[in-house]
This record gives structure tokens, C-alpha cells and sequence, in this order.
């Protein structure tokens, strides 16, 4: 959504509220997907000469689990804070959005937000205990007959000391 600032911008204690949907159908990473349409709630506030932009997202993420592959829904709500300027500031500082002409492109920047918020790794939950590294049975169903206990090759000419 492209979004006219100009009234903000010029006219201190001016607000906007606005609701969208940004698309983000092109934002799938293999089987991890957005299983819904993102919601989101935009507030942009001038508070003398300061603009600013308050944002609430939600969205459904379906996702493979990253121990066990098991396959995953969860709910996300992410709030995002933004400082708005029409030119870049001297230091050339990443604190500021830049809106140049007085327009702000929303769907692009709520996507680069939501993608560096969204955790790196997604677990179905904090206990998962993953898959056997033998025969790859899901442990979170009950443990395998798989033997774990191995031993360092580095060590079998030791292990044959023992044996004798």
C-alpha cells in the first residue's frame, strides 16, 4: 500500500491509521510458508516535527519443524517501531525510513520487517527432541530400539584391551 504522508509530515499532532494486508505469497521458503494473509495495523504520528510509525502484525506460519520435520502452524504477532524522514539523514544511519517525496511504500517495508523478525529456527516446541540419528524415528512419539551408545574409533584399540 502506498501511503500520501505529505499532511503528516507538514501539520504537527496529524495522524493516520490505516489497515492492510501485505501480499506475501513471494516470501516461501521451501515447505515454510505464510498460511494466511498477514494482517496489519499502521498508526503514523507527527509529535512535534516527529513522524513516526507504529505497526501490529499478524499472520499464520505453516513450517516443517527444524528437528523433527514435523509439519507446523503458529500464530505470529509482531509490533514494529519506525522513524520517518522525506531525506536521508547525514550519517546515513539505518534508525530512519526513508519517504521520499512524502510516500511510503507499507507492503515493502512490513515484509523486510517481518522477514528479519521471523525466528531462524522453528521448532513445533521447546522440548522437541528430534529425530534418531540412526533410523530417523521421531522421538518425539517414543523412543527407538536403536543402541546410541557408540564407540570413538579413535578408541576401538582400546576397547579390544578391555575385551581381553
Amino acid at each position: 500500500m502506498l501511503l500520501e504522508l505529505k499532511k503528516i509530515f507538514l501539520n504537527e499532532n496529524e495522524s493516520l491509521s490505516v489497515h492492510t494486508e501485505p501480499d506475501m505469497t513471494d516470501c516461501n521458503f521451501g515447505e515454510n510458508s505464510f498460511s494466511d494473509k498477514v494482517s496489519a495495523d499502521i498508526t503514523i504520528t507527527n509529535h512535534a516535527g516527529l513522524v513516526e510509525l507504529d505497526a501490529l502484525v499478524r499472520f499464520n506460519y505453516r513450517f516443517r519443524c527444524d528437528r523433527c520435520y514435523d509439519p507446523f502452524n503458529r500464530d505470529f504477532a509482531f509490533k514494529f517501531h519506525h522513524i520517518l524522514v522525506t531525506s536521508p539523514a547525514e550519517d546515513n544511519s539505518d534508525d530512519y525510513i526513508e519517504a521520499p517525496d512524502y510516500t511510503l511504500d507499507t507492503d515493502i517495508l512490513l515484509r523486510d520487517d517481518i522477514l528479519l523478525e521471523l525466528p531462524s529456527k522453528l521448532l513445533c516446541k521447546d522440548s522437541c527432541k528430534g529425530l534418531c540419528p540412526k533410523c530417523g524415528k521421531n522421538l518425539n512419539n517414543g523412543n527407538c530400539a536403536c543402541s546410541l551408545r557408540e564407540v570413538d574409533p579413535r578408541f576401538a584399540a582400546l576397547n579390544k584391551l578391555l575385551e581381553e
